[in-house]
């Protein structure tokens, strides 16, 4: 019945590759043009790429919001490469680069674990405004186009219209939500998600949390909480805490990232609104500086415009294929 709702994998393979690349090429837009412009000045104003080059290559990759450490390490990888090979053009520079960028983002590409006994329990945390609820929705539709059956947990019972926003996601997606009222315990309406799930084998349960209490310590401690609650329900829950990253903030949000990745036990990054912003690099910034997997993206409004994050097509998409 799956095959026959999604058709043959293998067939669509193909043109499921192809769409992912052209999805994340358009959401990477402005930070590739700005990219290859910057490239094509260096390329122009010298006749080889040398050091003072390389120093141009190095604001620009920190204007697309790599990060210093980012683009420092990748800089002095160039460096060492030209030392004992002249790069000698702007294809081979951008080529370069490209190895570099993709080295990094492999480096901490660890895939999800495997879950073997449902349901999968994954935590969305981050703070207010960066799309948790709206992606926790798109995550739902993803995971049912995979085939699977979902449940939503609306334990974001601190900020006003959290809840009613999710039961609109739940509508859009044809998943049932798990709710409590505004103000209550969102342990408690954990423990109920969980056993609703359990009970029901349901493959996955997502777990829409509050970003803001009244201090950060309290934010933290009810995080903490929570992964207790699912740790006595289900051993090894939560299987993944994604970390939900706005990254039209860039380096702004990096060191409210760093506080919820000591905190809250993050295992990887979706990184929203990719396509509002040209400084897409914060994508490598992320993986280099928390020592993360990115996921998903991202790219956009609609019910699909999340993507699970693909190094290759990224980094071709920011470079230009």
């Amino acid at each position: 019945m799956i095959q026959t709702l999604f058709g043959s994998l293998k067939e669509a393979e193909e043109p499921k590759k192809r769409g992912l690349f052209d999805r994340m090429r358009e959401a990477v837009t402005r930070t590739r043009e700005n990219l290859s412009q910057s490239l094509e000045e260096i390329v122009a104003l010298t006749v080889e790429i040398d050091d003072k080059a390389l120093d141009e290559l190095e604001m620009s990759l920190i204007a697309a919001d790599l990060g210093v450490v980012t683009a420092q390490e990748i800089l002095g990888a160039l460096r060492e490469r030209a030392l004992t090979h002249k790069i000698r053009d702007g294809a081979e520079l951008k080529q370069m680069l490209r190895t570099e960028i993709k080295a990094i983002l492999d480096e901490y590409a660890t895939p999800p674990r495997v879950v073997e006994q449902p349901p999968e329990v994954i935590l969305l945390v981050g703070v207010n405004g960066t799309g948790k609820t709206t992606t926790s929705g798109k995550l739902a539709a993803w995971y049912r186009r995979m085939g699977k059956t979902v449940l939503l947990c609306a334990a974001d019972t601190f900020r006003a219209a959290a809840i009613e926003q999710l039961e609109i996601w739940g509508q859009r997606t044809g998943v049932e939500i798990i709710k409590t009222k505004q103000g209550g315990d969102p342990s408690a309406v954990l423990f109920d998600a969980l056993h609703a799930a359990k009970s029901r084998a349901t493959d996955v349960l997502l777990v829409d949390t509050a970003g803001r209490l009244h201090t950060k310590n309290d934010l933290m401690k009810e995080l903490d909480k929570m992964r207790r609650t699912a740790q006595r329900f289900i051993p090894d829950a939560p299987h993944e805490v994604l970390l939900v990253m706005d990254a039209t903030t860039g380096q702004n949000g990096m060191q409210q990232a760093k506080l919820f990745t000591e905190s809250a036990g993050v295992t990887g990054i979706v990184l929203t609104k990719l396509d509002g912003t040209a400084k897409g690099g914060v994508a490598v910034a992320i993986a280099r500086e928390l020592q993360l997997p990115v996921r998903f993206v991202g790219v956009g409004e609609k019910l699909d415009d999340l993507l699970p994050f693909d190094s290759a097509a990224f980094t071709d998409s920011l470079l230009g294929a």
